[in-house]
This record gives C-alpha cells, sequence and structure tokens, in this order.
C-alpha cells in the first residue's frame, strides 16, 4: 500500500491532509500547492490553454489532465477535489464554466457559457445534522467525442452524454443521452437522432 492509499484509509492522517492542502471550510488549494505542487503533477498536452483568470481548484491527490490544443477559458472553475478530471484533444470549454470531478471530457468537444457539469452530490438524509456537513457522494460523467453543449445546460452526476451529439442551451440532463441525438429541455428530452438509414438527422415522435 502507498503512502497516499494509506492516508486515505486513515481519517485522523487524511484530516491532517487535508488542513495542509487547503483552509477548513474552504475548497480552494492552498497557495504552495498551486504554486508548487500542481504544476508537476497536471498533465497538460501540447499546446493547451488555461486562461489567466480560470479559477484552479486542483488537488494533488486526484488527476487533472487536459489534452493536446484543448482550452479552458476565462472565469471557468476547475474541481478535482472529489474525483478525477480528464478533458481530451482540441476540446473547448467557453467561459463561466463550472467542472467537479469525477468528469471524462472527450476529444473534439465545444463547450458554451455557463454550463455546470457537477459529478458530487451532498447526502442530506440526516435532519439533525446540517446538509454542509454529511458526506458526498459521487458518480462519473462521461462527456464522449465531439459533442456540442448549449449555454446554461447543467450536467447531473453520473450522466453519459454520448458522441456527437447536442444539448440545447438551458437544458438539464438528468439521464444518459445516445449518441448522434439532440436533446433539450428540463429535464432534458429527447429532439432528434441521426438515422444512418435514411443519412437524415430526424425528429422523434413523442
Amino acid at each position: 500500500m502507498g503512502i497516499a492509499d494509506k492516508i486515505k484509509s486513515n481519517e485522523k492522517l487524511k484530516s491532517i491532509a487535508l488542513r495542509m492542502l487547503m483552509p477548513k471550510n474552504q475548497a480552494r488549494p492552498r497557495l504552495w500547492v498551486r504554486m508548487f505542487v500542481n504544476p508537476i503533477l497536471n498533465k497538460r498536452g501540447k499546446g493547451s490553454t488555461i486562461r489567466r483568470r480560470v479559477r484552479m481548484d486542483i488537488f494533488p491527490y486526484n488527476d487533472f489532465k487536459l489534452g493536446k490544443y484543448s482550452t479552458i477559458e476565462d472565469f471557468s472553475t476547475i474541481n478535482n477535489g472529489v474525483g478525477h478530471v480528464e478533458i481530451g484533444d482540441r476540446t473547448r470549454l467557453g467561459m463561466s464554466n463550472v467542472i467537479i470531478g469525477p468528469i471524462k471530457i472527450g476529444n473534439d468537444i465545444m463547450f458554451a457559457q455557463n454550463i455546470v457539469c457537477s459529478g458530487l452530490n451532498h447526502v442530506y438524509e440526516k435532519i439533525d445534522v446540517p446538509i454542509a456537513d454529511q458526506n458526498v457522494t459521487t458518480s462519473l460523467i462521461t462527456i464522449e467525442d465531439e459533442v456540442w453543449i448549449g449555454a446554461n445546460a447543467v450536467i447531473t452526476a453520473g450522466v453519459t452524454i454520448g458522441k456527437h451529439s447536442v444539448v440545447a442551451g438551458g437544458s438539464v440532463v438528468t439521464k444518459d443521452v445516445p449518441p448522434y441525438s439532440i436533446v433539450g429541455g428540463n429535464p432534458a428530452k429527447l429532439l432528434k437522432q441521426y438515422n444512418k438509414e435514411s443519412g437524415k438527422w430526424e425528429r422523434v415522435k413523442v
């Protein structure tokens, strides 16, 4: 068992390590982590760009990967505190996106503005304990290659969006999206699918 595994399996050591990595009641790593640890551990591909005003809440105990020629635009927030964040090649995350792991974002993807993708949920069942003090659950979000997500969309934990699909602006996606599909609404519903036989995008009959 490695050092990281030993720390994760021991609640006392885990608590001490977390206090060293981030201030109490904060979700942002300490300055020494941002300046000296993350630049060594983070994996960034050739030609990738993280704009100066991006908030990188990145911790060394989970992975952060940014692929070749991919861009994260200003005012976005990337957080791997509860799960890995992996972004593929030639992918652009537009301004003011919020990306909370665990999430796997593929290649050749377009995110518009103000999109929220969160693989995190808060536990709330204990009514005598503040929700902020209860545990969290996580479930991997998967965005397959060539997806386009419109502005102000929300992608919830555990959802997979299939290859070459489109999520209309303002949608709240709570269920998996098949490949080559267009979804929209709150909650998002299937609107169109590509028909290989006809070679056309066809409206789905409700």
